[in-house]
């Protein structure tokens, strides 16, 4: 008798703690599909006479397809953006808002003949950083603004990958190629890399190196004899960067807006263009607020970078 009173009140428990989920759920989708709405779209946002274009992550051609790929900015968005900027007549000049540690070279020399050619105003502030491809980018502004204690500089350019040679002759494993080509496998993992290829790998970073030193003193008007002695590949802080000329001046985002009511003679309002959020972002986003900690915690383990076992040059 005892149980069957029971079994009613049981059953009304677990309906309850299904409606309770079920209404969750519901609430978190549609919480997620106005999200989605409001942030998938991507571009300016609101009105004002200064774009604000940020140059945040690596600096990459085209974004990574995979669903948890690492943070990220492409050329083609940047360098749309800026043809946007260009064309809108309300816009008096362009801030790039930038925190990154470079990318690839063709990418970040894409976004900086983009910028060369504009013909209103650009200012570059760095943030944490500016680095390599990213201060390719920023040499090509007007004005480098930056934090003395921001990164900058990086001037060098950057091939690795994973080699899993020494590991297969370990437990006698072989690797063969069959290629039409002497140097088609140059730089497989399974393969340890010859004299020959690593000279060539070399030369073409060489000449690579040249470019960007070329750019960089072509940009900031200095001689190149002293932008190559400073392309070590190493960072300065902003200070540092400043008493070598690779910046202008130490400042935030007020001094830049401070510098262009001065140079445009009118006061500065900001309108800043954003990226579309892609899936994960958007989830992340909706969970943030009320998954605390946890969400944090998630959100560090998808944005992790991977490891990668094929050749990649970044500058």
């Amino acid at each position: 008798m005892t149980k069957r009173g029971e079994s009613p009140s049981v059953l009304k428990t677990i309906l309850t703690i299904i409606g309770i989920i079920s209404g969750l759920l519901s609430l978190l989708f549609f919480a997620f599909l106005l999200y989605a709405v409001v942030s998938a779209a991507g571009g300016p946002a609101g009105s004002g006479n200064v774009a604000v274009i940020p140059v945040k992550g690596v600096i990459v051609q085209e974004a990574d397809s995979g669903t948890f790929a690492e943070a990220s900015v492409t050329s083609r968005q940047i360098t749309d953006w800026i043809a946007d900027a260009e064309a809108d007549p309300s816009i008096k000049a362009v801030i790039f808002d930038i925190d990154s540690p470079g990318g690839t070279p063709v990418a970040s020399e894409e976004i900086a003949s983009a910028i060369a050619t504009m013909e209103k105003p650009s200012v570059a502030l760095v943030h944490e950083i500016g680095a390599s491809g990213a201060y390719w980018v920023a040499s090509a502004t007007d004005r480098i603004f930056a934090s003395r204690m921001s990164l900058v500089g990086s001037i060098g350019v950057l091939a690795s990958y994973i080699e899993f040679a020494g590991t297969l002759e370990r437990y006698n494993a072989t690797y063969r190629s069959i290629t039409a080509g002497e140097f088609k496998d140059t730089g497989s993992p399974f393969k340890h890399l010859s004299p020959d290829e690593e000279k060539m790998f070399r030369a073409q970073l060489a000449k690579m190196h040249d470019y960007f030193i070329q750019s960089v003193a072509q940009n900031r008007g200095l001689p190149e004899d002293k932008v190559r002695k400073l392309a070590t590949g190493w960072v300065f802080l902003g200070s540092e960067a400043l008493d070598n000329g690779l910046i202008d001046q130490i400042g935030n985002e007020h001094d830049v807006v401070k510098y262009l009511e001065d140079d445009l003679g009118e006061p500065v309002e900001l309108v800043e263009y954003h990226a579309p959020l892609g899936f994960v972002q958007q989830v992340l986003g909706v969970l943030k607020d009320a998954s605390f900690e946890m969400g944090k915690g998630i959100g560090v383990a998808l944005t992790t970078p991977r490891v990668e076992s094929v050749p990649r040059v970044v500058t």
